[in-house]
């Protein structure tokens, strides 16, 4: 009895939530990842900074955002500047500018704290996922024609994907951490 593919679609969600989570989180350098789902107010809806413009990384301390319509330069930096990530977008002519200023070593730990939170909650979540996949093969027993060795087997099959999916949470948290410590 094969594990449901829709469950192993939910295990899945679960890493990529986590991947996009600390793909927000700071390092000290700059990476486009940083800006590029800020949403800002462009022609009367919400865009992603990524759909506005193109975002270089000129040295590992710079962001230089170019949008391809230079009305909307001033929209860019405004969301950046109120999204919480503690930069500061200037516009500079036709680009809009961010200094990246490099973390001390108490932000980095700081840092390495919220990244183990995030792991955690991703845990919750994979957690979550794992019980409703096991009450779904346990409740193939009561509809009868599932013998107990194939339940037993499902949720051993159920169990070995769940530590697979964990183990790839915990290699995401750890090479972000890696980071996070590297100057």
């Amino acid at each position: 009895m094969p594990l449901d593919t829709s469950f192993i679609q939910k295990f899945a969600k679960v890493v990529e939530h986590l991947a996009q989570d600390l793909k927000g989180v700071k390092t000290g350098r700059a990476k486009p990842a940083l800006v590029e789902d800020v949403m800002a107010d462009a022609y009367q809806t919400k865009m992603r900074v990524k759909e506005l413009a193109s975002i270089t990384v000129p040295d590992p301390h710079t962001l230089i955002i170019s949008p391809w319509d230079k009305s909307v330069i001033e929209a860019i930096a405004k969301a950046i500047n109120s999204a919480g990530l503690n930069l500061n977008g200037v516009v500079d002519g036709d680009i809009v500018r961010i200094s990246i200023p490099p973390l001390t070593t108490e932000t980095r730990e700081q840092l390495v704290k919220l990244v183990h939170q995030k792991l955690e909650s991703a845990k919750i979540m994979l957690r979550q996922v794992r019980a409703e996949t096991k009450k779904s093969i346990e409740a193939q027993k009561d509809a009868g024609g599932v013998g107990e060795d194939q339940i037993h087997q499902a949720l051993e099959e159920m169990q070995k994907t769940v530590d697979e999916y964990e183990q790839k949470l915990e290699e995401l948290s750890k090479a972000k951490e890696a980071e996070l410590r590297s100057f």
